[in-house]
């Protein structure tokens, strides 16, 4: 028996697919590139833009042959192309699909399979789901075993759902509202992880730094929850480095950026998206910030933790944006020269406050050129940044083998990437290599002496 996941769009959703395949492992499903030989087919989905949406379904197209041919396979439908809502209108739309799974949650999944086959195997993973639903809880199986210690970096949901409503964002919608797990849970996961050959993990929440304010053992707390969370997960014997993400610039404080300088493991790399450059598109954004109050936390991020590298998010063309607010937008990245900037086009979103409010009134190929105009511009800035590391030593975390260029890969703690070539197994040890090329997007580098493999 044979089972393929399909992944497209955010780490929570990698880390939703790898619960999943762990799930029908235990029920002695093995893994297949080939969704044309697979029993079990499962598409976890996102639309948070237009794009991943049609690509996902493009593939329930492709697959409707093979579920014409072989009407017994279970093709199960996952994600934010689900959310929380009524499936209904999906299964008149695509009824070939067996059955519909909200993000995070594959307890209908399971059921199938006990009708169909597995009965008492599935009772369990039945129970957990369902514990998971309830309680946000109950560690249950993270990676599945065919992974191995090929899964050197892994993700850990600490936070599921958004209550924040961006006028821009159907993540609420899809995904529900906030909602913080236990954190004994998490501790545990994380454990189980390290078990199974994890050497990072990334704790994973659409505003991350919001963990735990929903949870009554941290209603007195005078410290940022996730600083608790982060201080237990560091101890685990095994772990080699944690990260979190993503933040949001009202909920950064000032004691959770000096855990980051203060905790080894702790990798000092923030994402922290500014989504636009200009008050007024952050007010329609609804953001809660202002421009100049996201450039003083990055000199505090800066101030507070030497050495550290900055990603963000950036959104053009949204509704009503001029080509003066863009401008603005061009000019406050150029400024703040952050070491990643994630760019996209704005694409309206169905429920949203902006799709139901404001006029998508930019041209789609004015979104194109201003978003191709930030990302040369990034493209210069890191381009800088990486040339001035050549010929330093850098600590890398090794992931895993490039087949095509036959070379190893793995990121620093700042989440550069960077290639090297060596002989012998460098998966999940950490390296000291020195760069030679370096380009904007990755750099290349030598191996300067055989590294104690830490686990």
């Amino acid at each position: 028996m044979r089972y393929h996941i399909w992944t497209i769009g955010c780490q929570m959703n990698v880390a939703d697919s790898q619960r999943v395949a762990a799930g029908l492992e235990s029920l002695g499903y093995r893994p297949t590139d080939n969704a044309a030989e697979a029993d079990v087919v499962v598409l976890n989905t996102c639309v948070v833009r237009q794009q991943p949406e049609d690509k996902a379904v493009g593939r329930l197209n492709q697959l409707k042959r093979i579920k014409r041919r072989h009407p017994e396979r279970i093709l199960a439908l996952m994600g934010c192309m689900v959310g929380v809502r009524d499936p209904q209108p999906l299964r008149q739309r695509f009824p070939w699909v067996d059955v519909f799974l909200p993000p995070s949650d594959p307890a209908d999944l399971w059921r199938l399979l006990a009708e169909r086959a597995h009965v008492d195997e599935a009772r369990e993973l039945i129970a957990d789901a369902e514990a998971r639903r309830r309680a946000i809880g109950r560690p249950d199986l993270i990676l599945p075993p065919s992974a191995g210690e090929q899964i050197v970096s892994g993700y850990l949901p600490i936070v599921l759902g958004c209550s924040h409503a961006c006028t821009y964002c159907i993540i609420p919608y899809r995904r529900g509202t906030e909602r913080s797990r236990p954190p004994e849970i998490i501790v545990e996961e994380a454990r189980q992880m390290v078990a199974q050959g994890v050497k990072e993990i990334t704790l994973l929440g659409q505003i991350v730094d919001r963990y735990g304010y929903d949870l009554p053992e941290f209603a007195a707390a005078t410290e940022t929850p996730l600083v608790s969370l982060l201080r237990q997960i560091h101890d685990l014997p095994g772990l080699t480095r944690l990260r979190f993400l993503t933040s949001h610039p009202n909920w950064m404080k000032d004691d959770l950026l000096r855990a980051v300088a203060e905790l080894p493991k702790v990798c000092p790399h923030i994402e922290v998206p500014i989504q636009a450059g200009d008050d007024e598109v952050l007010a329609r954004m609804r953001r809660g910030y202002t421009v100049d109050a996201y450039r003083r936390l990055v000199a505090r991020i800066r101030e507070l933790i030497p050495g550290v590298s900055i990603a963000t998010d950036i959104i053009v063309g949204f509704p009503g944006e001029t080509a003066e607010q863009f401008r603005h937008t061009y000019d406050l990245l150029a400024e703040l020269k952050l070491d990643r900037a994630h760019i996209a086009r704005y694409s309206a979103r169905p429920l949203t406050v902006a799709t139901r409010s404001f006029q998508d009134d930019v041209p789609e190929a004015e979104k194109e050129r201003r978003r191709k105009a930030l990302d040369d511009l990034q493209a210069e800035i890191i381009g800088e940044m990486n040339r001035r590391l050549v010929g330093q030593t850098v600590e890398v975390l090794v992931e895993g083998w490039q087949e095509r260029r036959q070379r190893w890969f793995g990121r620093t703690p700042t989440d550069r990437l960077v290639f090297f070539t060596a002989a012998g197994e460098w998966r999940g040890r950490l390296v000291p290599v020195t760069i030679t090329w370096a380009g904007p997007w990755s750099l290349v580098g030598t191996v300067t002496e055989q590294s104690p493999d830490r686990s």
